[in-house]
């Protein structure tokens, strides 16, 4: 059986939340998940550059992770029956083992450093960049909606492990991190 991609229900600017609220498609529980979607997509373009495996198997299941943030940010909290997957505790443990990881081979950061030094890891800086806005949107929306907290936790330590993987990759392909040096 197959379904069409297209509905013609958001035609007027308008979609339904998990639930069937309509909301119009500038709502910030729109530009929420949109852009956590955003970034799923940009770490698919990461994922596939990497040819280490335990990388492409951790940003698959950050990926999947991001869904799951996508499938609470687009349910109506309080019109909503539908059983929604959550985030864990573990989640979260997980990045922070692996940005540990990374850092034990890393050398010190002494200074604030501008993105680049290799392809992969500029992704990963446009990637972070995206992560710590999707951030700020879902701050924004927990101020006048029901989010889970785990959300902002796990979105916030994903942008540090994005940083940190960025680090890696220059270091891994013996890249130069440059230091930002401001003008006095």
């Amino acid at each position: 059986m197959s379904f069409k991609i297209y509905t013609k229900t958001g035609d007027k600017g308008e979609t339904s939340l998990i639930g069937g609220v309509r909301v119009l498609k500038s709502h910030m529980r729109i530009e929420s998940y949109g852009t956590i979607d955003e970034l799923n997509s940009y770490l698919g373009i990461i994922k596939d550059l990497s040819t280490d495996q335990h990388r492409q198997e951790l940003l698959y299941e950050i990926q999947d992770r991001l869904f799951t943030i996508g499938s609470v940010l687009a349910s109506d909290p309080e019109k909503s029956k539908m059983k929604i997957p959550d985030l864990h505790d573990e989640d979260i443990a997980l990045l922070e083992k692996e940005i540990d990881k990374m850092n034990e081979t890393l050398p010190e950061l002494k200074s604030f450093i501008l993105p680049g030094g290799n392809l992969v890891a500029s992704h990963c800086h446009v990637a972070r960049c995206i992560c710590r806005r999707a951030e700020r949107m879902v701050v924004l929306l927990q101020s006048s909606s029901a989010v889970p907290d785990m959300i902002v936790i796990y979105l916030n330590r994903l942008s540090d492990y994005l940083f940190v993987l960025s680090r890696q990759i220059v270091f891994e392909n013996k890249g130069e991190e440059v230091a930002w040096r401001p003008r006095i």
